[in-house]
């Protein structure tokens, strides 16, 4: 059918750009469902503890074969690897005299701490009782089966050197194996953030903010702390990919890594929002779209288990990959998708200056984003392992915005999405530019 008259162009235009409304509406609406449901009690915090994160693989892959996805791995979208990790599934309780901390609230036990059960008594200490060399073995000799309190706020300027040597001997009094006391209580006014880890440590140790407290004061401790190193876990890489229309030996790849830290305890999670159930939301939009919308190359799309005790998931596909790392045209990584009000930033944008330009020109054209910043290259997530192997790569992050990370409030119903439907949109015109 032509249209001809001016009436019938402009009514075409209308529904044009109605059409590419409702779609990109589409698309924004299924990205924050998908950190809705990533960050869910349901996954229990991505982690290690009952499964949670390869429950999350298992909802990935159904999204991914929903969308059209080839399977990477010869009919499967998962590839499974090794890993140890510690993790808390039983009780996590600590009481300091009589008051009951709450936990992740109040205080987080380090993710390498043992197993430990009892009421014991607490010695403190200051940080300038840290300064002198052999201060933590002569500490920890006067604090033989009790728990030693360190109130780690300076109580005066503390010179270069000095700062040095306490950074060291509170090294000694959380990890050396040599020294024989029960556990460390770290009392701090700096926020609170928790990880992961492979390994388990000789003692418990314990980091207390808590505005209320007097860390002086405290006598006596009443902890139980049920930890379980597992040995050898499998975890799980997600990956699918559409079919180039002009090109399919060449790929571009498009990652983010959808595991986050679990659970402290049995009631406890950490949910993750924006780390990174919002970058592996970006991604899965972005399968959805091109499900529907194939492009010129190969897609490539995978959801990386292991990013946060190592980025082990990445290591194990490079070691192991799926596809040849040669044909990849490029590989962006998304990490921290769910702010924006100071735009993104982009690690090795120094390196690929001619993409980041690229990038920084169809921002400038569409009025997309607050702003587009450099950076230079970082082994600080993902991409790393590909890039290591000479992968022409980006890792992009939102800035701005609440800055809950690596605790209890990065929660999905706080996080704003304040950019994502256009982050999406320049992605996408950047990925076709390609």
């Amino acid at each position: 059918m032509l249209y001809n008259s001016p009436l019938q162009k402009l009514t075409l235009s209308i529904l044009c750009l109605s059409t590419a409304l409702t779609v990109t509406a589409q698309e924004v609406n299924y990205g924050r469902s998908i950190v809705r449901k990533l960050a869910s009690p349901e996954f229990k915090g991505r982690g290690y503890v009952e499964d949670g994160a390869k429950k999350a693989s298992v909802f990935i892959a159904a999204e991914f074969a929903k969308d059209g996805l080839t399977p990477l791995n010869s009919g499967s979208y998962f590839q499974d690897y090794h890993l140890s990790v510690n993790t808390f599934p039983g009780k996590v309780i600590v009481q300091l005299d009589q008051a009951t901390l709450k936990t992740a609230v109040d205080y987080l036990v380090s993710a390498s701490s043992p197993s430990v059960k009892g009421t014991f008594k607490v010695i403190s200490i200051s940080r300038a009782q840290l300064i002198s060399a052999g201060s933590a073995a002569t500490l920890a000799e006067s604090a033989k089966g009790s728990f030693i309190l360190l109130d780690n706020r300076p109580e005066k300027e503390e010179t270069p050197e000095e700062s040095s040597e306490i950074k060291k001997n509170i090294q000694r009094l959380e990890y050396d194996e040599q020294l024989d006391f029960k556990g460390l209580i770290i009392y701090t006014t700096e926020k609170l953030t928790w990880t992961t880890y492979t390994y388990q440590s000789v003692r418990p140790v314990i980091t207390v903010n808590k505005k209320d407290l007097d860390p002086k004061s405290i006598r006596q401790i009443n902890v139980q702390i049920d930890a379980s190193l597992v040995a050898d876990y499998q975890p799980r890489n997600v990956g699918g990919m559409v079919k180039g229309t002009a090109v399919p030996d060449s790929m571009i790849v498009i990652t983010a890594h959808y595991d986050h830290l679990g659970m402290m305890g049995r009631k406890v999670y950490f949910p993750g929002a924006n780390d990174n159930a919002s970058g592996t939301a970006l991604m899965m939009t972005m399968a959805r779209y091109y499900g529907s919308h194939p492009g010129k190359y190969t897609m490539v799309f995978i959801a990386f288990s292991g990013e946060e005790i190592g980025m082990l998931g990445s290591e194990a596909f490079v070691e192991h990959p799926l596809i040849d790392l040669k044909k990849i045209r490029f590989l962006t990584n998304f990490d921290m998708a769910g702010t924006g009000e100071e735009g993104i930033r982009v690690v090795n944008g120094t390196i690929y200056r001619n993409r980041f330009d690229q990038l920084v020109q169809l921002n400038d054209r569409y009025k997309l984003l607050p702003k587009v910043d450099i950076r230079a290259e970082s082994c600080n997530s993902d991409h790393c392992r590909f890039y290591q192997r000479g992968v022409p790569s980006f890792f992009i992050y939102t800035q701005g915005g609440i800055r809950a990370y690596h605790d209890v409030y990065d929660r999905a119903e706080t996080l704003p999405l304040t950019v994502f439907d256009n982050y999406f949109k320049l992605m996408q015109k950047f990925f076709d530019q390609l």
